[in-house]
């Protein structure tokens, strides 16, 4: 018998993140015009893997740049797709990193182009990101980072103090309130 792990693994990254979609062909005509996601593949099948349960779908994944992969399944036999009502919409959402400001204000204008409702640009302090959604009403933002290396230092520095405060009085603690103040919209 194998000895139980006892330390963390250590990932490698993210394999793939997936999401639901309400028609797997127009999502990816979306992410691939919009976006420039390549189709990586699809795959389909009519029981799950997992569980072995009888529910047909479809698991696209496409290619969302630097070794990540975004991936969505459509399953036709299950009720409509809803969301948490509970949750705001702005909380879930899925971020991608563009490679800087000019790229970011390209992007907006592309998508603004092809009759996308586009929120931004948003200054977060270290990046600023522009949102949107999908056809599935998955909340999108991409960003463009433009914090220093000593900002980011100082935000990882604080972390864990902002962690404990927050944990304890559940009221946004002010060590980088910073982020917020001062800053060009």
């Amino acid at each position: 018998m194998p000895t139980p792990q006892t330390t963390a693994p250590t990932t490698l990254g993210v394999h793939h993140v997936a999401y639901r979609c309400k028609d797997a062909k127009e999502t990816v005509e979306f992410y691939t015009k919009m976006l420039g996601m390549g189709f990586k593949l699809a795959i389909a099948e009519d029981e799950v893997p997992s569980t072995g349960a009888p529910d047909p779908y479809m698991h696209i994944f496409l290619d969302a740049g630097g070794d990540n992969v975004l991936a969505f399944f459509e399953i036709p036999n299950s009720p409509d797709m809803g969301r948490d009502r509970n949750t705001p919409r702005w909380v879930q959402h899925i971020a991608f990193r563009l490679e800087n400001l000019d790229a970011l204000m390209a992007a907006k204008t592309h998508l603004e182009a092809n009759g996308i409702d586009v929120l931004g640009p948003t200054n977060h302090g270290i990046f600023k990101s522009i949102y949107f959604f999908d056809p599935n009403g998955h909340r999108l933002e991409l960003a463009a980072d433009i914090g220093t290396p000593a900002q980011l230092a100082e935000l990882k520095d604080v972390a864990p103090d902002m962690l404990d405060e927050w944990s304890r009085t559940k009221k946004a603690p002010r060590h980088a309130a910073w982020l917020h103040e001062n800053t060009d919209g």
